[in-house]
């Protein structure tokens, strides 16, 4: 019976990775990977031979109906990232979505999630956030941090580390200088970080150093 597994790979440290993900792994007919070159490297630490097969955002709408005629013919596919849960931010949903649509069962094993280490670090209030993944680059992005200023529920941003600082300060114009703030880079790995305090306080620490690794930005809601 054909299946569709997406199993979260380590957001750092390998040893971060499920012995059920590896399970599954090697035992599913194909992986679909966001960069082979990238997925390589665990599946060789893990001794994991399933063939790779390139799948990102750049061919998933050319590949997604290809994709789930292989699905409907019986074979049994996994989807990884380069690091955490496919469809967080990452590849994943299109296939997923359109695969529900085709009966064909599907299932999101648990493990590595950038966010979630980054929230619970962070030292605010995570019973109630909501999760914004990257804000818009250009269109939108006005729009998208105005409303952050009125959000009460503790915010969770990915960001790139080069376009951190500028991100820093728009907050800074946006909720202004005492707002609480966590960003957290290069989560479980050697150099990990997590740098709590206001807006304008963890500004001026980012911007006294090179940025380096991927970016969780955590921000206080209005009322908290």
């Amino acid at each position: 019976m054909s299946k569709l597994y997406l199993v979260p790979t380590p957001v750092g440290n390998l040893g971060d990775m499920t012995y059920r993900g590896v399970e599954v792994l090697r035992s599913v007919d194909l992986i679909l990977a966001e960069d082979t070159r990238t997925s390589r490297v665990l599946m060789q630490h893990y001794g994991i031979e399933t063939p790779l097969q390139s799948y990102h955002i750049f061919n998933e709408h050319q590949t997604v109906a290809g994709l789930v005629e292989r699905l409907l013919a019986g074979t049994i596919i996994a989807v990884v990232t380069d690091a955490g849960t496919p469809g967080i931010s990452d590849p994943g949903f299109l296939l997923v979505r359109e695969a529900v649509k085709a009966g064909v069962e599907v299932e999101c094993l648990p493990g590595a999630t950038a966010f979630v280490p980054a929230l619970i670090d962070s030292g605010l209030p995570c019973d109630r956030f909501v999760f914004l993944g990257f804000l818009p680059h250009k269109k939108g992005r006005q729009t998208a941090l105005q409303a952050l200023a009125n959000e009460e529920r503790t915010m969770v941003i990915y960001e790139s580390p080069y376009r951190l600082v500028k991100l820093l300060e728009e907050l800074k114009e946006v909720v202004g200088d005492e707002r609480p703030v966590s960003v957290s880079r290069e989560i479980s790995k050697l150099h990990a970080e997590t740098v709590r305090g206001s807006v304008a306080e963890v500004l001026t620490h980012f911007q006294q150093k090179e940025v380096k690794g991927e970016i969780a930005v955590i921000l206080s809601g209005s009322c908290r």
